[in-house]
């Protein structure tokens, strides 16, 4: 019946449990109220973590990602207010593509790169993703001896743990370094404890372990990952993990911190307990029932575990929320501690008149025996009512009565949210739970209350830096809108100058055209007359020709005549040699031959003078072929002088149609800078109406810039209020969440 606990530990524990039995129900919803909220509280916190970093980043991203002293100097003020707004990091420092520290709010933190072997690597790595575009990764918690010489800052708690969130500059694109916020892991602890509103402030306990890790694969699932309430000391039963933990199996405890030390195991099986095993394996696990489950001190426990993402963290953690059994199930309702007095006062006042009417019915009469009974019961009745206001008055009234006036207090709207209920003061009943949900309530208030306060702070000094941004824009509007007029006024100036321009250009076109006209008439006429050259020249060049043909064929002809000569004068001396043999042969023959010498003498004579004229002949032929050969080189030249005019004329005819060419080319080059004029004319028509209404939106701009710082004052004054409003509660100002 009692299973693992025996019935000397059980027996108590399953009587409370059986007394308590019909509050499951509300136990049930505690639990899983408290794990809901608790892992809300952490996703907000990532988120708005991630937040602060992304618009840091963008602001990084606008002023350049590369390093130097220029770009340090501004980033400082970036760095600055990103750093005030977010509370909970200690340190914010950008890395390069190398994984070197280029700036950090930590100083001493610059100038260090972090290798493949870093604590860190595995993180970055996820990061860049190998390159395929870079992503965003929550990377812990791991140990970081910079964390611990930084030292804490929002959580009252802190050692080395640390988690760092790694934000690229190059969201989804290629690695180009990253912006780094470094947390205390002890912020963790802080988030799901809340010490202060604690429901079960004796053992209840919320913590983190690791169920599946992707990241941390060293981290083996059940390894706790937070603070636990065991850690701070605060554990109201005297043992912590700090000082160790007593069992039957020996002693728990930590050497540094609770996480990555302690592994949340049965210490009689060695197993991971299983509230921890259960919630790995289901996701989820809801455990409220007698005998409860074994946890690390082997004390049964119930309460809910979930397991969860946070954001950009790829390893899968787990949290359980848990209360141990008795202090759970402890409560002795109101209800049933007037149960007693109204069964004893009763009884005990029965007993009494009992005897005193066994001891009066022998003695006196019967009808005082009734007096006497009546009268006791009188008394009992007196007595009883009596007992029980006070009784009532002392611990139920008075309790309601101190519970009641701690809510007016702050119901009258100027409570000191520092304030808590002792729930020690009150008996262990409805009003202990109703005082420990309204310390809890409050410490809920006090954290928004502080979270308002600090928002209102951001929101005056946001107000502040908006009001000088406004009074700069409006100055600059006012500058930029007399720049702007001076502009117009120029604009207009010029407007005017390209109307003058147009009109010039106008007046020119129709000069030139004037001038165009009358040269292409002179241009015609010249034309005319080098056609007709033209044609006199081709004639004189077909003369030339025919004379150069002529005086050709004149040369051949006395060649010719040279020719024929030469045969004569071959005749002549054969004739002459034959008279010659004609006259030997007459002296040789005598008389007889007389007659033929006197024939022979005379056919030498006419030899003679036929070579004599042959030679004349020939001496007038080569004289004529001379002036022959000579009238022919004349011919040539003219003929080479008729082709120079002819090609001159050629010249002068293209020279002529190039001038009319030039002419109908400047007639449009002008026509096209008339067009362009037009159209810059029809601009400037244009731009007069988009000046003026430039001019009117400068205006505009100025009456809402404005506008903008009336609307700051606004905000300023709203501002004010708000903070008046908040400043009307009393929080704790150390504390931060």
């Amino acid at each position: 019946m009692f299973h693992w606990l025996g019935w000397r530990k059980g027996l108590p524990l399953w009587r409370s449990y059986r007394l308590n039995r019909r509050l499951k129900p509300e136990i049930e919803h505690i639990f899983e109220g408290i794990a809901e909220n608790r892992m809300q509280a952490l996703n907000d916190w990532t988120l708005d973590c991630w937040r602060h970093l992304e618009r840091l980043a963008e602001h990084i991203r606008s002023s350049g990602t590369g390093g130097g002293p220029e770009l340090a100097v501004a980033w400082a003020p970036l760095f600055e207010a990103a750093y005030k707004r977010a509370h909970d990091f200690t340190e914010l420092f950008l890395l390069d593509e190398a994984g070197l520290v280029v700036y950090s709010t930590h100083a001493p933190h610059e100038g260090k790169r972090y290798s493949s072997g870093a604590a860190v690597s595995a993180g970055l790595d996820y990061a860049a993703a190998g390159g395929e575009g870079a992503r965003k990764c929550l990377f812990g918690p791991y140990a970081d001896d910079v964390t611990a010489e930084i030292g804490p800052r929002s959580s009252s708690f802190h050692d080395k743990m640390t988690l760092l969130f790694i934000h690229p500059l190059a969201d989804r694109g290629p690695w180009k370094g990253a912006l780094c916020g470094r947390v205390p892991n002890d912020v963790l602890g802080d988030l799901i404890q809340r010490e202060s509103g604690h429901v079960y402030p004796d053992s209840g306990d919320n913590y983190l372990f690791m169920a599946k890790p992707v990241l941390h694969t060293h981290i083996a699932p059940g390894t706790a990952l937070s603070r636990s309430r065991f850690e701070d000391r605060t554990f109201t039963q005297g043992e912590n993990l700090k000082d160790g933990v007593t069992t039957d199996w020996g002693i728990v405890s930590v050497k540094e911190h609770t996480e990555l030390e302690l592994v949340f195991t049965d210490p009689a099986t060695g197993r991971l307990h299983p509230g921890v095993a259960n919630t790995i394996a289901n996701g989820s696990n809801l455990f409220v029932e007698f005998p409860g489950y074994s946890d690390y001190r082997h004390i049964p426990v119930i309460g809910k575990g979930v397991t969860f993402q946070l954001p950009h963290c790829p390893d899968l953690w787990g949290m359980m929320c848990e209360g141990d059994l008795e202090e759970v199930y402890r409560l002795r309702g109101i209800a049933l501690r007037l149960l007693r007095w109204q069964l004893l006062l009763p009884s005990a006042f029965a007993v009494v008149a009992a005897l005193a009417a066994y001891a009066l019915a022998e003695r006196v009469p019967p009808a005082l025996t009734a007096a006497a009974v009546f009268a006791i019961h009188a008394a009992a009745i007196g007595i009883g009512a009596w007992l029980l206001y006070r009784r009532s008055d002392k611990r139920i009234v008075r309790p309601l009565r101190d519970i009641n006036r701690f809510i007016r207090l702050n119901a009258e709207g100027k409570g000191d949210l520092t304030q808590r209920l002792d729930t020690c003061e009150f008996d262990n009943d409805e009003t202990r739970e109703l005082a420990k949900w309204i310390n809890n309530m409050i410490d809920s208030l006090e954290g928004i209350m502080l979270q308002v306060k600090l928002a209102a702070g951001d929101v005056a000094e946001s107000q502040q830096r908006m009001k000088q941004s406004a009074a700069a824009t409006a100055g600059s509007t006012e500058r930029v809108g007399g720049k702007v007029s001076d502009m117009l006024h120029g604009i207009r100036l010029q407007l005017k100058d390209i109307d003058v321009a147009k009109d010039v250009a106008d007046e020119m076109r129709q000069t030139l055209k004037a001038l165009e006209e009358k040269a292409a008439a002179q241009i015609a006429l010249a034309q005319g007359e080098v056609g007709r050259i033209g044609d006199k020249m081709s004639h004189i060049s077909s003369t030339v020709a025919q004379a150069n043909e002529t005086i050709r064929v004149f040369a051949e002809t006395a060649n010719q005549i040279r020719d024929v000569l030469q045969v004569i004068e071959r005749i002549s001396a054969q004739t002459n040699l034959l008279a010659l043999n004609a006259s030997i042969e007459a002296a040789r023959v005598g008389e007889h031959g007389k007659g033929f010498a006197v024939v022979a003498a005379e056919i030498r004579k006419l030899a003679d003078m036929t070579r004599q004229s042959t030679e004349e002949v020939h001496g007038i032929v080569m004289h004529i072929y001379e002036h022959a050969g000579e009238a022919q080189a004349s011919m040539a030249e003219g003929t080479k002088v008729v082709a120079e005019g002819t090609e001159l004329v050629a010249v002068a005819t293209d020279t002529l149609n190039e001038a009319t060419a030039d002419d109908s080319r400047k007639t449009q080059v002008v026509d096209e800078v008339v067009a362009l004029m037009e159209r810059i004319a029809a601009v400037s028509m244009e731009n007069r109406a988009i000046s003026a209404e430039v001019e009117g939106k400068v205006q505009e701009l100025i009456a809402n810039s404005t506008g903008v710082r009336h609307t700051s004052h606004n905000v300023e004054a709203i501002t004010l209020f708000l903070q008046q409003l908040v400043g009307q509660f009393r929080v704790t100002e150390t504390r931060k969440r």
